[in-house]
């Protein structure tokens, strides 16, 4: 018998705790230059649910077992990969076909695994390297020439990218200006190295500029939309960008006239999956010794909010699409 392995897969999009489901997939081989890895965490992030509701840059052909990153240990390997990668920790992120880590084993090509990991990493952690750290490590470092001192702003600063951002940009100098929903999170955001932490009411803009007292801003960092990201916009100096990487209020990004025209504001927009594509493998471990290092050391740390196995699909999914969640939901394949 062909043998089999537990996966969290979806058949049509729309609702994700409606349409995902827990079912049985053959376990497939790994080929020349495969490796097969039994996935110890993965984490549900906003792009895994956007894939869900049909509404990403990449979508799987039907049906597909979904999950962008996990952590796991590789467990087999096919032709012409060094075998002593069996038994070594390694991040996997399926490129080109978006998803497939919700699953007790995925086989991946080797080059998604180049990332290896110390043995006394924490996993959970480890488990949301991919995407959402070097995601605000690149945004810190590829629009503005950033200097320690200068400031930043950025939205949905409780997120996972917003959190990195401010542990990245404490260990650069940099001071943030960090919009959160609920103000409950102005406390825990400072503790973590935040410098200025506000909620998103009327008037931002002017709220910002009182914060700051004034200083110019060259860098926002937008991930929600609509007046968000309007009034982020009012607070950039002459010559700043603004950067969209997510669209979490699903209204689009709205920028007045005045300030393209007379302040010259540029609006930028970034997806990690273009920087994957062209990477190097030098580019590609320089980012992740970077992040590894910090996860090691504490610096870089993102809230759990709930771990779940593959059989509470459905909850753990309705867990990871509601307001007021501290932390990241986090499957473990392995958990019964």
């Amino acid at each position: 018998d062909t043998p089999t392995r537990k996966v969290v897969m979806v058949e049509s999009f729309g609702e994700p705790p409606q349409v995902a489901r827990t079912a049985q997939w053959p376990v497939r081989e790994p080929r020349s230059r495969e490796v097969l890895v039994r996935v110890k965490y993965t984490p549900v992030n906003p792009s895994d649910l956007n894939v869900l509701q049909g509404k990403y840059g990449i979508l799987p052909s039907l049906p597909a077992v979904v999950g962008g990153e996990g952590v796991g240990t590789v467990e087999k390997v096919g032709t012409d990969v060094d075998p002593s990668l069996v038994g070594r920790h390694v991040v996997a992120f399926p490129l080109g076909s978006w998803g497939g880590c919700w699953a007790e084993r995925v086989t991946v090509p080797v080059e998604t695994c180049r990332i290896l990991l110390p043995p006394d990493i924490d996993l959970q952690q480890a488990s949301m390297l991919v995407v959402n750290p070097p995601t605000a490590l690149l945004m810190l470092r590829t629009f503005e020439h950033l200097e320690p001192g200068d400031w930043i702003v950025q939205n949905a600063a409780n997120s996972g990218v917003g959190r990195a951002v401010v542990a990245l940009a404490k260990r650069r100098g940099l001071l943030t200006v960090n919009v959160v929903r609920r103000a409950s999170l102005v406390e825990e955001l400072k503790a973590a190295g935040a410098d200025v932490v506000l909620t998103d009411e009327a008037p931002l803009s002017k709220r910002i500029r009182e914060a700051t007292h004034g200083a110019p801003i060259k860098l926002a960092l937008n991930a929600v939309g609509g007046t968000s990201a309007t009034e982020l916009s009012k607070c950039l100096a002459e010559h700043g960008t603004l950067v969209t990487y997510g669209a979490m209020g699903l209204a689009p990004v709205s920028v007045p006239n005045g300030l393209l025209i007379f302040k010259d504001i540029r609006v930028r927009g970034f997806w990690l999956t273009n920087w994957e594509k062209s990477a190097s493998l030098e580019e590609t471990r320089a980012v992740f010794d970077e992040l590894i290092a910090m996860i090691r050391d504490g610096s870089l740390h993102v809230p759990v909010a709930g771990v779940y196995s593959l059989d509470q699909a459905s909850e753990a999914l309705q867990h990871a699409l509601q307001g007021g969640r501290e932390g990241k939901v986090l499957f473990q394949p392995q958990l019964q």
